[in-house]
Formats: structure tokens, C-alpha cells, sequence
């Protein structure tokens, strides 16, 4: 088996042990070693695994070492990507869940995370560090851009572009082929029935920009 941490022990990194715990049903790949995180207390033990520590940890790993980014927001998780590959030379497997229905004409990166439940059709691009989230549908010749995260319950239709960064609310729907800019955010519960602009909140039935950022403001902070 091979080693992976999990960086992030959060809320949605315990949903990655399981999405692991899962996987290893089917077929045993992955050791988990524990978990990263700099906002927790080294040795804090998160549902059987332990706090190893953070950042700083991971300057102890070997080389080619599995890690996976377990963080919701878009813009932290481009952030805490880019540390730990100035840390080290690690590995950042796609972590696909067993009950994944999936087409065998889908272009993937790395370091993807694709939650239980999900449904991916034909001709799909997903570039680096996604995150599907459970149980949303994507169509046929969708493009879904580095470090995007899709939230539970989204519908994405055929054609459909999402741009790097871009955050998809909760139950959310996109009708086909429609653009998200880059950065942006839809709102739970949203319909895009037109292209969203970069850099901007949407929400609302249809979904309209509401909010843009400021220059150089960090969703994240």
C-alpha cells in the first residue's frame, strides 16, 4: 500500500478519509499516515487517524510521498498547493470514489477529488486540483478549470466552462453552454442561464452578479 496524507482535517477532510476508506474496500492502494493541519494541535486524533502537524511537517516526508489538498475554498487550497510543492517533490493522486459513474472519455490532472454519488457523461475536461463534491451530474464537453470546487447537488449541463478558481454552490444549476469566469462564485441554490463574469458573486433565480471583488481581495482570508 502507499502512503498519502491528508492535508486539512476539517470538516471535509474526514469526508476524504471515508472517500479513502472507500476506495481501499475495493481494492487496498492507500496507507493513511494521518492528517496536516496547522490550526489543530499535533496528536489531536480526527476519527482514528492522528494530527501529524502542519506545513512543516511535511518537509520530513520523502519524495513522491501521496498528499491530497482536503479544502474546500478555491483560493486557500491554490495557495496551500503551492507550499506543499515547495516543500517537497510529492504526489498528488486523483481520488475517485468506487461509486463514481464515469465515462472512459474523460481528460483528468492531478490531485482531483471526486466525492460519492456523481454522475460524469462524455469528452470531459477536469484540469488540477477540483473538487466534485457529492452527488452532481456534469455533461458531455464540460471544461471544469484548476482548483474549481463544485459543491453537494449541482447540476453542470453540456458545453459548460468553469474557469480556474471558480466556487459552485450547493444545489446549483448551469444550463449548457454557459461560461463561469474565473474566481467566481455561484450562490446555493442558483440558475446560470447566462455567463458569469470573473472575479464576481452570483446568486439568485437566474443567477446575477451581485457582488464583484475589490483589487486583490482574497476570498479566502
Amino acid at each position: 500500500m502507499k502512503d498519502i496524507l491528508i492535508f486539512g482535517a476539517g470538516g471535509f477532510g474526514r469526508e476524504v478519509q471515508w472517500l479513502i476508506e472507500r476506495i481501499n474496500q475495493e481494492k487496498p492502494i492507500w496507507h493513511i499516515e494521518g492528517y496536516l493541519d496547522d490550526g489543530m494541535e499535533p496528536g489531536t486524533v480526527i476519527n482514528g487517524y492522528p494530527v501529524l502537524g502542519g506545513m512543516d511537517k511535511l518537509k520530513e516526508y520523502k519524495d513522491a510521498t501521496a498528499v491530497v489538498c482536503a479544502i474546500g475554498s478555491a483560493m486557500l487550497r491554490r495557495r496551500i498547493i503551492t507550499e506543499i510543492k515547495k516543500a517537497g517533490r510529492f504526489i498528488f493522486p486523483n481520488l475517485i470514489d468506487p461509486g463514481v459513474k464515469m465515462s472512459p472519455f474523460i481528460t483528468m490532472g492531478e490531485g482531483n477529488i471526486i466525492c460519492a454519488g456523481n454522475i460524469l457523461t462524455v469528452n470531459i475536461i477536469i484540469d488540477d486540483f477540483v473538487i466534485i463534491n457529492l452527488s452532481c451530474t456534469v455533461g458531455h464537453d464540460a471544461v471544469l478549470g484548476s482548483f474549481t470546487t463544485v459543491y453537494p447537488g449541482v447540476n453542470i449541463s453540456g458545453c459548460t466552462r468553469i474557469e480556474t478558481g471558480a466556487e459552485i454552490g450547493t444545489g446549483s444549476k448551469i444550463i449548457q453552454g454557459m461560461t463561469i469566469g474565473e474566481n467566481a462564485v455561484i450562490g446555493a441554490g442558483a440558475v446560470v442561464i447566462h455567463n458569469i463574469p470573473a472575479e464576481c458573486t452570483a446568486v439568485g433565480v437566474p443567477a446575477h452578479p451581485v457582488k464583484f471583488a475589490k483589487h486583490g481581495e482574497n476570498r479566502s482570508d
